[in-house]
């Protein structure tokens, strides 16, 4: 057989796009043009500065949510979690406003609050996790009972609401920005970027992915499974304080109806985002672009008025079974 015989015969490789990498990125290109056919103001300023707004609390969130499944785990408890926090500081706020006085001295203890609260609940799960071999669902399952119950109670069953001078302070935490951004799209794009680098170009990332793909072989490799595995809930219950902090100027309130179903949009965001469920493989800018798909479906359905907004979660959860699907097609293929 000649050469030229041998190259006709052999099989062209055209143009082929990786749906597996490059599938989200199709699908919010499709909603975006969905959304502006069916309504014009689809792509106006305002609509769209209150989609991203609104997605950055389950962004951030999710931001660390990568690199606890990347990570071969689970994290039920980060709405009730953010709930509580929400609670908590609300509260101290309230309690400091006699002896401080309105303004940001307050404010700036209560985001204090936040940070130390997520620090604390995550490492309460990962330790629980790590060192008392408990699985990462059941310990989240019932640290989610818990922070809920506790929102519940520290509510009387009803809602805790900020002083009204200290919330027109903090007000613009929310409704403020910088060059006509709002500050929580400013500060979920920052931790997508950090989060994007800290996975792909740090050692910490790359562990997270070893422990999640086979973690006998990560622990032979000198990788701190242990260690690595309660950095992931530290850094998700970090991340929930910050967007607790970005959440409570919005409605100046916390009540057990805070942060329901937000584990829900978290995981499905990082699924469809091309992580896998079982752990080895994450990717940040995947998640993003999950947040920004879950946001922009929602946003549809209320606009062109298809279905009733109460079905979002039912229209969330259906997403998250054909991601996963899709993960097994694409596993099986391989």
């Amino acid at each position: 057989m000649t050469v030229d015989s041998a190259t006709s015969t052999a099989p062209r490789q055209g143009f082929r796009i990786d749906f597996h990498i490059w599938g989200p990125v199709v699908a919010l290109l499709a909603l975006i043009a969905l959304g502006a056919f069916l309504n014009s103001n689809f792509l106006s300023y305002g609509n769209v500065t209150n989609v991203l707004a609104r997605s950055a609390f389950i962004g951030i969130i999710a931001v660390g949510m990568t690199f606890v499944i990347t990570s071969g785990g689970l994290d039920l408890s980060v709405g009730s979690m953010a709930a509580f926090i929400a609670g908590v500081m609300i509260m101290i706020m309230n309690g400091l406003v006699p002896s401080m006085g309105v303004g940001w001295g307050v404010i700036l203890v209560g985001m204090l609050v936040a940070i130390v609260v997520g620090f604390a609940a995550g490492l309460v799960n990962g330790l629980l996790i790590t060192q008392a071999r408990i699985e990462a669902f059941i310990v989240t399952l019932g640290t989610m009972g818990i922070f809920r119950s506790l929102i519940t109670w520290l509510a009387n069953g009803g809602t805790l609401s900020l002083d009204y001078g200290v919330r027109e302070v903090y007000r613009p935490v929310y409704y403020d920005g910088l060059l006509g951004v709002a500050w929580p799209i400013i500060v979920f794009a920052a931790v997508a970027i950090l989060g994007e680098i800290i996975m792909r170009k740090t050692p910490f990332g790359r562990h997270c992915a070893a422990i999640g793909s086979n973690e006998q072989v990560a622990l032979y490799s000198a990788v701190h499974v242990n260690r690595v595995r309660l950095m992931t809930y530290i850094l998700l219950g970090i991340l929930v304080g910050i967007a607790t902090i970005m959440y409570v100027p919005r409605l100046g309130s916390a009540s057990s109806s805070t942060g329901v179903l937000w584990e829900l949009e978290a995981i499905a965001a990082v699924i469809i985002g091309g992580t896998v469920l079982k752990g080895g493989f994450g990717r940040v800018w995947g998640t993003v672009v999950g947040v920004l798909i879950l946001s922009l479906i929602g946003n549809i359905l209320n606009l062109a008025n298809l279905v009733s907004p109460y079905l979002n979660g039912a229209i969330q959860g259906v997403i998250i079974i054909l991601a996963v699907v899709l993960q097994r097609q694409k596993k099986m293929e391989r």
